[in-house]
């Protein structure tokens, strides 16, 4: 009976131990080589932040038939032709928004350095080859990604909705000029657009590379674990 019972009770526990899967994936936690190849390339693509713009933000409006735009890159903010942020920022006189000054941003100098610290991330999670690592390197993207849409959001409100009455030309009682997070929007007479620039496309592939890496590692060591 007390053997019977020793042996119902170590049965009885066999969930609270790791499984076969569990264990086999302990002592495998590395990446194919092959794979780390692609994720020091991935990380490497964001490089591409620093010579590309990373959103813009297009007005097109019959009386500008070559269009204007806002380009915002990791380190600066320019019109998307020579004098476009000139005409920008005198149009937004008429209707009391201020003054557009890149240099008062102070997130264009936080950003090269966050760029920066994510490129190094990805290429040590590439040389060290281990999966959790590729993890975190991708959840940290999200979480720079979210709070630079989040800040965008709130630079755009705030110039949008801050709006100087007294000296403005144009009054139209309830009416903001906050451009889209996304998408377009119309603004009287002018539609804008605010979509990824060339390098804040290179941004999202790179994240998407690392995504169907990890995908790809945790199914091939999960499908070898239970082969194993």
């Amino acid at each position: 009976m007390e053997c019977a019972s020793h042996t119902l009770k170590i049965s009885g526990g066999e969930n609270s131990l790791p499984s076969h899967i569990e264990r086999t994936l302990s002592v495998r936690p590395s990446i194919r080589p092959v794979s780390r190849v692609l994720i020091v390339f991935a990380a490497l693509a964001l490089s591409l932040t620093y010579f590309l713009p990373l959103w813009r933000i297009a007005l097109d409006a019959p009386q500008y038939p070559e269009g204007l735009g806002i380009e915002i890159w990791i380190n600066q903010m320019k019109g998307q032709n020579p004098n476009d942020l000139a005409k920008i920022n005198n149009l937004n006189h008429y209707i009391g928004m201020k003054k557009i000054n890149p240099a008062s941003i102070a997130e264009l100098k936080v950003m090269p350095w966050v760029m920066r610290a994510m490129l190094l991330f990805g290429i040590a999670v590439g040389i060290l080859g281990k999966r959790k690592l590729l993890l975190f390197w991708l959840i940290t993207f999200i979480i720079v990604a979210l709070v630079g849409f989040v800040d965008y959001y709130l630079w755009g409100y705030d110039y949008g909705h801050n709006l100087d009455f007294e000296h403005a030309i144009i009054k139209i009682p309830g009416m903001n000029y906050q451009p889209p997070l996304i998408g377009s929007k119309q603004l009287l007479n002018f539609t804008a657009t605010s979509f990824p620039g060339s390098g804040g496309w290179a941004a999202i592939g790179s994240f998407v590379l690392g995504l169907v890496i990890w995908v790809y590692e945790t199914r091939r060591q999960f499908k070898e674990a239970r082969n194993a």
